[in-house]
C-alpha cells in the first residue's frame, strides 16, 4: 500500500516525498482513514511506528487543503497535548516538515522557557498549537491563549500523562475547549484507565491497536550483562569503549545518578551529555541537538526523554539502570528500532535489581537473555527467570532502626510498660495530659 491509497491530496504527498517516505506504516494505513472522515479515534501503536504522521497527515488534509481557513482572527485551529517538551518539539517538526507547503502556522508551548516569546507569537496568530499541560493553563490563567476556534483535539501519548499526573491539567483544558471538536487519542500504551478517561470526553471513538498491549518491535535484540553494583560504571565504560563511534542512549534512574555518570564518561574521554528535569530548556535543547548531528555520541537520561527522543538508526539504548515500573522498559528501548531497523536493548542488572528484571520479562511474556562479560562476572549468580518468584523485597522504611545515640534510653531509666491491648496507660496522680505539641 502506498500513501496515495489513503486518500491523502497532492500537496501532503509532495512533502511525505520530500522526507523520504513512501509506504505507511500499519498505524497509519489504519488510523489515517478514519480520522480523515471526521471521527473520534482511538489509537494504539509501540514505541517507534509512526504515530505523529498518524495524526498529522489527516489533521492538515481536513483543516487547510480540503475546505479554506475560516476567517477566525488567526485563533488557534488545532491543539496537540504532549507529556514532555522534547515530544513537543519532535511532533511541532514533523507538523511542519508535512504542512511546508500548506502554508501552515504551528507553535510550541512549553515550560523551562520565558512565557512572553510565547505570547507574542500568541498575539501573531497560530494555527497549530503543540504544548504541555502545565504551560498551556499558566497561558490560560493570564489570558493569553483563546482556544475556542480549536476544531481538532490530539492527546500524544497519553498513557504517559497519565503516569505523569496530568489528568487533572487535561480535564481543566477540555473544560474551555469547543464540545464540538474531533478527538485523537494516541498512545504507546492502553491502560483500562485511558480508556476510563477517554470515555468520558470523546464522541463513540473508533478504536486502532495494532499491537498488543505493552509489545516491542521483532527487531531489537534485548541483551542482560550481570554485574556487582559497585562495577556497573566499569562495566559500562568496557561496553561503550568497544565502539565509541555508536550512538548510545544510556538511562540513569536519578537526575543525579545521570549527571554523575555524564561527568565519569567524559572523563574517560566520551563525548557525552545528560538530559534530565533539572536542566534548563535551552540545555535540554542543545543536547538533543549535539545528540542527534552526531557531535557527541552518549546520551545520559532519566525517564523523562523516553517519549521525546527521536533519532533515525539510533543504535543502542543502555539501562544504566532498570526502571521501577516494568513498562518504562518498553518506552526506553523504543528509541532504538524504528521503522523496521534493527536494534540493540542492554541492559546492566545488579543482584538488587533481578525482582525488576523478572517484572520486564513478564511484560514482555519471555525471558531475556543474560550474558556474562568475561572480567565482570558477579560475585552472586542473578536469579532470572520469571517462575522465580521470591515476594515482594521489605522496603528500606520498613525495616527496624536502631535509636541514634542521644536518643537511647540511659540504663538506670526504667522502661515505660508496653501499651498492651487491654492494660490501660496510667498516668501520676495530679498530673495533667499533655496537649498536641506539648513536650
Amino acid at each position: 500500500m502506498s500513501f496515495e491509497t489513503l486518500g491523502l491530496s497532492p500537496v501532503l504527498l509532495r512533502a511525505l516525498a520530500e522526507q523520504g517516505y513512501t509506504e505507511p506504516t500499519p498505524i497509519q494505513e489504519q488510523a489515517i482513514p478514519v480520522a480523515l472522515t471526521g471521527q473520534d479515534l482511538l489509537a494504539g501503536a509501540q514505541t517507534g511506528t509512526g504515530k505523529t504522521a498518524a495524526f498529522s497527515l489527516p489533521l492538515l488534509q481536513r483543516l487547510f487543503v480540503d475546505r479554506a481557513k475560516p476567517a477566525n482572527g488567526r485563533r488557534p485551529r488545532v491543539l496537540v497535548l504532549t507529556p514532555t517538551r522534547e515530544l513537543a518539539s519532535q511532533v511541532n517538526e514533523s507538523i511542519r516538515a508535512y504542512g511546508k507547503h500548506l502554508g501552515v502556522t504551528s507553535l510550541t508551548i512549553f515550560g523551562g522557557v520565558g512565557m512572553f516569546p510565547q505570547v507574542q507569537s500568541l498575539r501573531r496568530g497560530t494555527d497549530i498549537i503543540v504544548a504541555t499541560p502545565g504551560r498551556l493553563i499558566d497561558h490560560m490563567d493570564q489570558r493569553t491563549v483563546d482556544l475556542s476556534g480549536i476544531e481538532i483535539l490530539v492527546l500524544d501519548e497519553a498513557d504517559r500523562m497519565l503516569d505523569m499526573g496530568f489528568i487533572p491539567a487535561i480535564r481543566r483544558i477540555l473544560g474551555v475547549l469547543p464540545k464540538q471538536r474531533q478527538t485523537l487519542l494516541f498512545s504507546a500504551t492502553f491502560a483500562d484507565e485511558i480508556k476510563a478517561i477517554a470515555n468520558q470526553f470523546m464522541r463513540s471513538p473508533a478504536e486502532v491497536q495494532v499491537a498488543a498491549r505493552n509489545s516491542v518491535v521483532a527487531t531489537i535484540v534485548h541483551r542482560v550483562h550481570p554485574v556487582d553494583e559497585s562495577r556497573k560504571k566499569d562495566l559500562l565504560l568496557h561496553v561503550l569503549a568497544a565502539d565509541s563511534r555508536r550512538q548510545t542512549l544510556v538511562f540513569s534512574r536519578t537526575k543525579h545518578g545521570a549527571d554523575r555518570l555524564c561527568k565519569q564518561l567524559e572523563q574517560a574521554g566520551f563525548r557525552a551529555a545528560a538530559i534530565h528535569g533539572n536542566k534548563s530548556q535551552n540545555a535540554r535543547t542543545k543536547a538533543l541537538g549535539d545528540f542527534k548531528t552526531g557531535r557527541i555520541t552518549i546520551l545520559v537520561a532519566t525517564d523523562i526523554a523516553a517519549r521525546g527522543i527521536d533519532i533515525d538508526q539510533l543504535p543502542c539504548v543502555v539501562n544504566y539502570d532498570l526502571p521501577m515500573v516494568a513498562e518504562d522498559y518498553v518506552h526506553r528501548i523504543g528509541r532504538t528500532g524504528r521503522a523496521g531497523a534493527e536494534g540493540l536493548a542492554l541492559s546492566l542488572v545488579c543482584r538488587a535489581e533481578e525482582h525488576l528484571l523478572r517484572d520486564i520479562q513478564r511484560v514482555l511474556k519471555r525471558e531475556v537473555e543474560v550474558v556474562a562479560v568475561e572480567g565482570f562476572s558477579p560475585a552472586q549468580a542473578l536469579r532470572t527467570s520469571m517462575s522465580a518468584d521470591l515476594g515482594p523485597r521489605k522496603p528500606a522504611h520498613k525495616q527496624q532502626q536502631r535509636a541514634p545515640k542521644h536518643a537511647r534510653r540511659p540504663h538506670h531509666q526504667a522502661a515505660k510498660p508496653s501499651h498492651h491491648a487491654g492494660a490501660p496507660t496510667r498516668r501520676p496522680q495530679g498530673a495533667k495530659p499533655k496537649r498536641f505539641g506539648q513536650r
